[in-house]
């Protein structure tokens, strides 16, 4: 049987929804509706719910998911004799017992107080101070116990105040504040470098050894500062050129290099009279561990290639073949003897034009501090070691030496 509609049925539902509907398409609709009667016929509950004004369908049902694992958060403790609910139960701070404020039992005991360790007076301070007892632990790389009580500064008249200058006076010590100052100074050099914390912890320790030897006195302190800030850098692996360090410190390159010589050779004889591979109790009472120094070398091109290509904007993939290019030229010594920035820019150019990311040496210039005639020279001895230098690894990672220019 059909499932058909009447015409006076089509007309009300046409002009119901605002549908244009002629006698051709009525007799359209009464024909396709016998066309379909093959179709399986809808039920009356879904018929309606689409030709009723103004239903809204109801939301298909989706499977229940499995609900993850929550711990439950309402259980509580109660007291086993009274059992009510909610309990009324009562914390001892002083002895560490929870006890039940009704019959007395004790719940636990020897309960960890997770409060803060003073009692707060913020109604009663005036001045907002903050009443933790507690000061900060010693500190490695400064002089004393730094232990001392200080007196603070109220509101109690002149006999207060002068009273807190002369404490401030006989605890303040002289080292101490130079120390201070140089340590400031390493870390705003540090930061301008966006150098890791590391670097600059190494620094303040390499120059509190420095301070203390007779072997300093009467050297510029910038010059020390800047002398044990390139040694922290080549310790922790990221090498500063001289002239980087002359340009940011604002001291000579022969300076820099002069205290860097006495730096590393007053390191070396320390460690000899000291006893390495143990620990040693410092000021204030912490104890360190003697670490072993094994001098540094000079920097490694392939430190630097990474940091030269990362400021000329060139990919990952181009960087790596610098400093696989870098690193085969070391070990096959293709440059031996000539400096480490001549070295990284003589590779980076090469790695630009095997990769289709070529860099002129004015470009390059201008990040490595060499001159252009010297990457020239220094790419004409790798090109001609170019057999030993690319390596099947290299030409993998999509290096093609036939766009390699002749010099």
């Amino acid at each position: 049987m059909a499932n058909t509609y009447s015409p006076l049925f089509i007309r009300c539902y046409a002009k119901q929804h605002k549908l244009r509907v002629t006698s051709k398409g009525i007799k359209r609709r009464a024909s396709d509706r016998f066309e379909l009667s093959a179709k399986p016929r809808k039920p009356l509950a879904a018929m309606a719910q689409i030709l009723s004004p103004g239903a809204l369908p109801e939301p298909a049902r989706q499977p229940e998911k499995e609900q993850e694992w929550r711990e439950n958060l309402n259980v509580k403790m109660i007291c086993k004799d009274c059992r009510e609910d909610p309990p009324n139960l009562y914390e001892d701070h002083q002895s560490g017992d929870m006890m039940c404020d009704s019959c007395g039992l004790v719940l636990a005991q020897r309960s960890i107080d997770m409060s803060s360790e003073w009692r707060t007076f913020s109604n009663d301070d005036q001045g907002g101070d903050d009443p933790s007892r507690v000061g900060d632990g010693p500190n490695a790389l400064l002089n004393g116990a730094q232990l001392n009580t200080s007196i603070a500064f109220g509101d109690g008249g002149m006999r207060s105040k002068e009273l807190h200058r002369a404490q401030n006076k006989a605890n303040i010590d002289k080292g101490n504040k130079g120390l201070l100052q140089a340590y400031k100074q390493i870390g705003a050099l540090c930061d301008g470098w966006q150098l890791p914390m590391s670097v600059s912890d190494t620094a303040k320790h390499i120059y509190k050894d420095a301070d203390e030897s007779r072997l300093f006195k009467g050297k510029s302190q910038e010059a020390l500062i800047a002398g044990c800030v390139f040694l922290a850098c080549r310790r922790n692996n990221v090498p500063r050129s001289f002239r980087e360090v002359m340009e940011l410190t604002k001291v000579s390159k022969k300076e820099i290099g002069r205290t860097f010589k006495l730096l590393e050779n007053f390191l070396m004889g320390k460690d000899k009279e000291s006893k390495q591979g143990q620990t040693s109790m410092v000021a204030g009472g912490t104890v360190v561990y003697n670490e072993t120094y094994k001098g540094t070398t000079t920097s490694d091109p392939s430190e630097l290639c990474n940091r030269y290509c990362s400021m000329l904007n060139m990919d990952q993939r181009t960087t790596n073949v610098a400093i696989a290019l870098a690193q085969r030229m070391t070990s096959t010594g293709a440059l031996a003897g000539r400096s480490p920035l001549s070295s990284a820019a003589a590779c980076i150019y090469m790695a630009g034009h095997l990769m289709g990311q070529s860099k002129t040496p004015k470009e390059i210039q201008l990040i490595a501090r060499v001159s252009d005639s010297t990457i020239r020279h220094a790419y004409k001895l790798l090109y001609n070691e170019k057999d030993k230098l690319i390596t099947e690894e290299i030409i993998s990672r999509g290096a093609d030496p036939e766009k390699l220019p002749t010099p």
